[in-house]
């Protein structure tokens, strides 16, 4: 009898906590939802009150206003090409460095280590003006390269990844060097499979990070033919006389290429987020 009382207890708590999940997700998912239906809208509609949440009628020139009356297609690549080369060559980076910190011997690894992740507390911002001179001397400015590699220095990702390869047992590099596999065969062929929910976190999270660096790419970015896509949607929000549904519709743009990568690598963010939970 008692059993059967806690069970139903059970059961009332997760028909409650599952209720409760499922508001807050739609609850998280009501600003997308509006962003793409105001882009179907007309810019009256979009500031109507009460507001129609569904439009009336589906107006699709607002897409293609944002293509033919603006180089957006131009930024959309310039921003892929930035936070996608960013990423890849943070990963790399990050992966190598954070390998060597976990598992290889050197002198005065923790320190430079500890040195190496106080730069986390330092805020981009804080940089933005030294980091413009260096790059202004490199002759990078208004260029896709200016925005791209700065973004690579960055000890986020060793010290995500290094959590990640402390927990590979020491005894599968001994045993492949035992083998003969080279340090570097070791890597790419033992460890890095391993920790590949890391690199999908890290992926996702980085990119998304890039995506969206907004300063960084108006500093640089000064032409128009490399502005990126938020800096340009950006522009659009500067008009005297604001179409709403047009700016909304260049924003639909935007978001979309971010919902992609984190559709494609859901699984190893998921996995890396669950182990992580489960290391601390």
């Amino acid at each position: 009898m008692f059993k059967r009382k806690n069970k139903r207890k059970l059961e009332k708590f997760d028909l409650i906590a599952n209720a409760l999940v499922i508001f807050f997700a739609l609850l998280s998912l009501f600003p997308l939802f509006w962003l793409i239906t105001s882009s179907f809208k007309n810019s009256a509609a979009v500031v109507k009150m009460p507001p129609d949440w569904i439009p009336k009628t589906f107006n699709y020139g607002n897409y293609i206003d944002v293509f033919s009356n603006q180089p957006a297609f131009r930024w959309a690549i310039n921003s892929i090409i930035v936070s996608l080369v960013s990423t890849v060559a943070l990963v790399i980076v990050s992966s190598l460095a954070a390998y060597a910190f976990s598992k290889l011997e050197f002198k005065g690894r923790n320190l430079i280590f500890i040195i190496f992740i106080s730069s986390l507390m330092i805020p981009k911002e804080v940089m933005i003006v030294p980091l413009y001179r260096v790059v202004q001397d490199l002759g990078m400015v208004n260029s896709l390269n200016g925005m791209i590699w700065p973004n690579v220095a960055t000890a986020f990702g060793v010290f995500l990844l290094k959590g990640f390869f402390d927990s590979i047992p020491d005894s599968l590099r001994e045993s492949a060097r035992m083998d003969g596999a080279s340090e570097l065969r070791t890597f790419f062929k033992i460890m890095l499979p391993i920790v590949k929910p890391g690199i999908g976190a890290l992926f996702i999270l980085f990119f998304v990070q890039v995506w969206n660096d907004y300063l960084w790419q108006l500093v640089i970015g000064q032409e128009e033919h490399v502005k990126t896509l938020n800096v340009g949607i950006a522009t659009l929000m500067q008009d005297l006389n604001p179409n709403f549904a047009y700016k909304m519709a260049g924003a639909t743009v935007a978001a979309i290429p971010m919902l992609v990568i984190f559709i494609v690598f859901q699984r190893y963010f998921t996995s890396g987020i669950t182990i992580g939970a489960e290391k601390g």
